[in-house]
Protein backbone atom coordinates (compact mmCIF):
# COMPACT_ATOMS: atom_id res chain seq x y z
CA UNK A 1 0.00 0.00 0.00
CA UNK A 2 1.44 3.32 -1.01
CA UNK A 3 -0.67 5.61 1.21
CA UNK A 4 0.88 5.37 4.68
CA UNK A 5 -2.21 6.97 6.22
CA UNK A 6 -4.16 3.86 5.22
CA UNK A 7 -1.49 1.38 6.29
CA UNK A 8 -1.99 -0.01 9.81
CA UNK A 9 0.89 0.89 12.11
CA UNK A 10 2.50 -1.42 14.64
CA UNK A 11 4.66 -0.11 17.48
CA UNK A 12 7.61 -2.40 18.16
CA UNK A 13 9.03 -2.26 21.69
CA UNK A 14 12.53 -3.69 21.81
CA UNK A 15 13.05 -2.92 18.13
CA UNK A 16 16.85 -2.79 18.28
CA UNK A 17 17.07 -6.23 19.89
CA UNK A 18 17.73 -9.40 17.95
CA UNK A 19 14.03 -10.30 17.66
CA UNK A 20 12.76 -6.74 17.36
CA UNK A 21 14.89 -6.12 14.28
CA UNK A 22 13.23 -9.05 12.57
CA UNK A 23 9.83 -7.70 13.67
CA UNK A 24 10.49 -4.49 11.73
CA UNK A 25 11.02 -6.55 8.58
CA UNK A 26 8.14 -8.92 9.30
CA UNK A 27 5.76 -6.00 9.82
CA UNK A 28 6.52 -4.62 6.38
CA UNK A 29 6.15 -8.07 4.83
CA UNK A 30 2.71 -8.37 6.47
CA UNK A 31 1.50 -5.04 5.08
CA UNK A 32 1.98 -3.07 8.29
CA UNK A 33 3.94 0.11 8.87
CA UNK A 34 6.53 -0.43 11.62
CA UNK A 35 7.22 2.24 14.22
CA UNK A 36 10.19 1.51 16.43
CA UNK A 37 10.38 2.47 20.10
CA UNK A 38 14.08 2.97 20.86
CA UNK A 39 16.30 4.50 23.51
CA UNK A 40 19.06 5.60 21.12
CA UNK A 41 17.68 7.27 18.01
CA UNK A 42 21.09 7.70 16.34
CA UNK A 43 21.79 3.96 16.59
CA UNK A 44 18.31 3.10 15.38
CA UNK A 45 18.57 5.40 12.36
CA UNK A 46 21.49 3.32 11.14
CA UNK A 47 19.59 0.07 11.66
CA UNK A 48 16.24 1.21 10.28
CA UNK A 49 16.60 3.79 7.52
CA UNK A 50 13.20 5.15 6.57
CA UNK A 51 11.41 3.64 9.58
CA UNK A 52 9.45 5.88 11.97
CA UNK A 53 11.26 6.11 15.32
CA UNK A 54 10.06 7.21 18.74
CA UNK A 55 12.40 7.69 21.69
CA UNK A 56 11.45 6.21 25.05
CA UNK A 57 12.79 4.03 27.84
CA UNK A 58 10.89 1.15 29.43
CA UNK A 59 12.21 2.23 32.82
CA UNK A 60 10.91 5.78 32.34
CA UNK A 61 7.08 5.79 32.47
CA UNK A 62 6.87 9.47 31.51
CA UNK A 63 8.71 8.89 28.23
CA UNK A 64 6.41 5.95 27.44
CA UNK A 65 3.22 7.98 27.67
CA UNK A 66 4.05 10.06 24.60
CA UNK A 67 5.56 7.14 22.71
CA UNK A 68 2.47 4.96 23.14
CA UNK A 69 -0.05 7.64 22.19
CA UNK A 70 -2.27 6.46 19.34
CA UNK A 71 -0.82 2.94 19.18
CA UNK A 72 -3.44 0.33 18.25
CA UNK A 73 -1.07 -2.59 17.61
CA UNK A 74 1.96 -3.24 19.84
CA UNK A 75 4.65 -5.92 19.77
CA UNK A 76 6.78 -6.30 22.89
CA UNK A 77 10.09 -8.11 22.33
CA UNK A 78 12.07 -6.51 25.15
CA UNK A 79 14.29 -8.80 27.17
CA UNK A 80 16.35 -8.46 30.30
CA UNK A 81 20.15 -8.18 30.05
CA UNK A 82 22.44 -10.09 32.40
CA UNK A 83 22.14 -8.00 35.57
CA UNK A 84 20.76 -9.82 38.61
CA UNK A 85 17.68 -7.58 38.92
CA UNK A 86 17.07 -7.12 35.19
CA UNK A 87 14.17 -9.58 35.03
CA UNK A 88 12.27 -7.56 37.60
CA UNK A 89 13.22 -4.18 36.13
CA UNK A 90 12.86 -4.93 32.41
CA UNK A 91 10.76 -8.05 31.76
CA UNK A 92 8.26 -7.26 34.49
CA UNK A 93 8.79 -3.57 35.17
CA UNK A 94 8.67 -2.76 31.48
CA UNK A 95 5.26 -4.37 31.14
CA UNK A 96 3.96 -2.63 34.27
CA UNK A 97 5.19 0.74 33.01
CA UNK A 98 3.69 0.25 29.55
CA UNK A 99 0.29 -0.65 30.97
CA UNK A 100 0.43 2.34 33.29
CA UNK A 101 1.39 4.67 30.43
CA UNK A 102 -1.43 3.38 28.22
CA UNK A 103 -4.03 4.64 30.66
CA UNK A 104 -7.46 4.04 29.13
CA UNK A 105 -6.11 3.16 25.66
CA UNK A 106 -6.97 -0.37 24.52
CA UNK A 107 -4.43 -1.56 21.90
CA UNK A 108 -3.93 -5.14 20.83
CA UNK A 109 -0.62 -6.49 22.18
CA UNK A 110 1.67 -9.35 21.18
CA UNK A 111 4.21 -10.25 23.87
CA UNK A 112 7.31 -12.38 23.48
CA UNK A 113 7.81 -14.42 26.64
CA UNK A 114 9.78 -17.66 27.14
CA UNK A 115 9.16 -21.36 26.59
CA UNK A 116 10.18 -21.86 30.24
CA UNK A 117 7.84 -19.18 31.63
CA UNK A 118 5.81 -21.62 33.72
CA UNK A 119 8.55 -24.13 34.47
CA UNK A 120 9.63 -24.41 38.10
CA UNK A 121 11.81 -27.46 37.42
CA UNK A 122 14.31 -25.66 35.16
CA UNK A 123 17.30 -24.11 36.96
CA UNK A 124 17.53 -20.42 36.23
CA UNK A 125 14.06 -20.12 34.72
CA UNK A 126 12.87 -16.51 34.96
CA UNK A 127 9.61 -16.04 36.94
CA UNK A 128 9.47 -12.39 35.92
CA UNK A 129 8.39 -13.25 32.39
CA UNK A 130 5.42 -15.14 33.77
CA UNK A 131 4.60 -12.24 36.04
CA UNK A 132 4.72 -9.89 33.04
CA UNK A 133 2.33 -12.21 31.19
CA UNK A 134 -0.04 -12.08 34.16
CA UNK A 135 -0.07 -8.29 34.16
CA UNK A 136 -1.02 -8.29 30.48
CA UNK A 137 -3.86 -10.77 31.02
CA UNK A 138 -5.07 -8.89 34.10
CA UNK A 139 -5.27 -5.69 32.03
CA UNK A 140 -7.99 -7.21 29.86
CA UNK A 141 -6.29 -6.02 26.67
CA UNK A 142 -6.55 -8.07 23.51
CA UNK A 143 -3.36 -10.10 23.56
CA UNK A 144 -1.32 -12.94 22.15
CA UNK A 145 1.56 -14.29 24.24
CA UNK A 146 4.26 -16.22 22.38
CA UNK A 147 6.73 -18.36 24.32
CA UNK A 148 9.59 -19.20 21.94
CA UNK A 149 12.15 -21.93 22.45
CA UNK A 150 15.90 -21.70 21.98
CA UNK A 151 16.85 -18.92 19.57
CA UNK A 152 18.56 -20.02 16.35
CA UNK A 153 19.29 -23.56 17.49
CA UNK A 154 17.16 -25.04 14.69
CA UNK A 155 18.82 -26.84 11.77
CA UNK A 156 18.23 -25.43 8.25
CA UNK A 157 15.63 -28.13 7.56
CA UNK A 158 13.71 -27.40 10.79
CA UNK A 159 11.19 -24.80 9.69
CA UNK A 160 7.82 -26.39 10.51
CA UNK A 161 6.23 -24.33 13.25
CA UNK A 162 4.93 -26.18 16.31
CA UNK A 163 2.51 -24.33 18.61
CA UNK A 164 1.51 -26.08 21.84
CA UNK A 165 0.15 -25.25 25.28
CA UNK A 166 0.68 -26.65 28.74
CA UNK A 167 4.25 -25.58 29.42
CA UNK A 168 6.09 -28.79 28.47
CA UNK A 169 7.29 -28.02 24.93
CA UNK A 170 11.01 -27.52 24.37
CA UNK A 171 13.15 -27.06 21.29
CA UNK A 172 14.73 -24.58 18.86
CA UNK A 173 13.30 -21.80 16.71
CA UNK A 174 14.75 -19.19 14.32
CA UNK A 175 14.62 -15.56 15.40
CA UNK A 176 13.01 -14.55 12.12
CA UNK A 177 10.23 -17.08 12.70
CA UNK A 178 9.56 -15.77 16.20
CA UNK A 179 9.17 -12.27 14.76
CA UNK A 180 6.86 -13.44 12.00
CA UNK A 181 4.60 -15.29 14.43
CA UNK A 182 4.41 -12.24 16.71
CA UNK A 183 3.47 -9.93 13.85
CA UNK A 184 0.99 -12.33 12.26
CA UNK A 185 -0.69 -12.93 15.62
CA UNK A 186 -1.67 -9.25 15.71
CA UNK A 187 -3.60 -9.43 12.45
CA UNK A 188 -5.09 -12.93 12.68
CA UNK A 189 -8.37 -13.15 14.59
CA UNK A 190 -7.83 -16.77 15.66
CA UNK A 191 -4.71 -15.73 17.63
CA UNK A 192 -6.63 -13.31 19.80
CA UNK A 193 -6.47 -14.05 23.54
CA UNK A 194 -4.12 -17.03 23.27
CA UNK A 195 -0.86 -18.07 24.94
CA UNK A 196 1.38 -20.78 23.50
CA UNK A 197 4.86 -22.23 23.28
CA UNK A 198 6.63 -22.04 19.91
CA UNK A 199 9.40 -24.18 18.38
CA UNK A 200 10.30 -25.53 14.94
CA UNK A 201 10.75 -29.11 13.76
CA UNK A 202 11.78 -30.77 10.52
CA UNK A 203 9.72 -29.66 7.55
CA UNK A 204 8.65 -26.55 5.65
CA UNK A 205 7.14 -23.52 7.35
CA UNK A 206 3.38 -23.26 7.09
CA UNK A 207 1.76 -20.18 5.54
CA UNK A 208 -1.87 -20.54 6.65
CA UNK A 209 -1.84 -18.58 9.91
CA UNK A 210 -5.47 -19.18 10.78
CA UNK A 211 -4.90 -22.94 10.59
CA UNK A 212 -1.93 -22.58 12.94
CA UNK A 213 -3.68 -20.47 15.57
CA UNK A 214 -7.23 -21.86 15.47
CA UNK A 215 -6.66 -25.18 17.33
CA UNK A 216 -5.22 -23.42 20.38
CA UNK A 217 -7.36 -22.88 23.46
CA UNK A 218 -8.10 -19.30 24.46
CA UNK A 219 -7.06 -17.86 27.80
CA UNK A 220 -10.06 -17.68 30.10
CA UNK A 221 -11.13 -14.09 30.80
CA UNK A 222 -10.11 -13.12 34.30
CA UNK A 223 -7.53 -15.89 34.68
CA UNK A 224 -3.96 -14.85 35.39
CA UNK A 225 -2.41 -17.82 33.62
CA UNK A 226 -2.71 -19.03 30.07
CA UNK A 227 -4.93 -21.87 28.92
CA UNK A 228 -3.59 -25.24 30.14
CA UNK A 229 -0.79 -23.62 32.17
CA UNK A 230 0.33 -25.56 35.26
CA UNK A 231 -1.06 -24.08 38.46
CA UNK A 232 2.26 -23.86 40.27
CA UNK A 233 2.45 -20.18 41.21
CA UNK A 234 -0.66 -19.21 43.22
CA UNK A 235 -1.37 -15.50 43.35
CA UNK A 236 -1.78 -15.70 47.14
CA UNK A 237 1.83 -16.86 47.45
CA UNK A 238 3.22 -13.95 45.46
CA UNK A 239 4.95 -11.01 47.22
CA UNK A 240 2.61 -8.23 48.29
CA UNK A 241 4.12 -5.82 45.74
CA UNK A 242 3.22 -8.19 42.90
CA UNK A 243 -0.34 -8.57 44.18
CA UNK A 244 -0.64 -4.80 44.48
CA UNK A 245 0.48 -4.36 40.86
CA UNK A 246 -2.09 -6.92 39.69
CA UNK A 247 -4.84 -5.18 41.64
CA UNK A 248 -3.90 -1.81 40.12
CA UNK A 249 -3.91 -3.22 36.59
CA UNK A 250 -7.28 -4.88 37.13
CA UNK A 251 -8.78 -1.61 38.40
CA UNK A 252 -7.43 0.28 35.40
CA UNK A 253 -8.91 -2.26 33.00
CA UNK A 254 -12.42 -1.98 34.40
Amino acid sequence: MSDTAETPEVLIIGATGTIGRHCVTAAGDAGLRPRALVRNVAKAEELFPGVDLVQADLEDPKSLKTALEGASLIVMTHGAPGEADAGERIDYGGMRNVLQALGTARPRVALMSSVYATRTDVPGANPWKRRAERLLRASGLDHTIVRPGWFDRAAPNERRLVLEQGGTLDGPIARSQIAEVLIRSLITDSARGKTFELIAREGEQQTDWDTLFSPLSSDRPGDLDGALDPQNLPEKDEPQAIRDDLAAVRRAGN
